[in-house]
């Protein structure tokens, strides 16, 4: 399985997604259009290891809502994820058995070299 959990309207996302010429049997899932299942995160955290790995202190709201002064755990970091989409770091890619989260270069090179070998 190849997909790609991404924001339609995140530049970044759009920038990777260009860069990484994807093949065709890639699924695209805009996680503000189609909200990530508790199930597709628990896949996620299941090649990720924890939840945090999953989880954008980027995020406006993380700010807004002074978690960085909350003492946060797993079970906090999956709530948030869940209840809101700009709390999962992206893109997030999976190829097969494999978990790719967040959009630095050495993220994306990681993820075309897995693609085109």
């Amino acid at each position: 399985m190849k997909k790609i959990y991404h924001l339609s309207t995140c530049d970044a996302c759009k920038r990777i997604i260009k860069e990484l010429n994807l093949p065709g049997d890639v699924v695209m899932q805009d996680i503000k259009t189609t909200p990530v299942t508790s199930d597709q995160l628990e896949a996620m955290k299941k090649l990720s290891g924890t939840y945090e790995s999953l989880f954008s202190k980027r995020a406006r709201l993380y700010k807004e809502k002074g978690l960085k002064e909350k003492d946060l755990g797993e079970n906090d970091f999956r709530s948030f994820i869940l209840e809101h989409y700009t709390f999962l770091k992206r893109p997030v890619i999976i190829i097969d058995d494999q978990i790719f989260i967040g959009n630095s270069k050495k993220v994306t090179q990681a993820v075309f070299n897995v693609l085109h070998p």
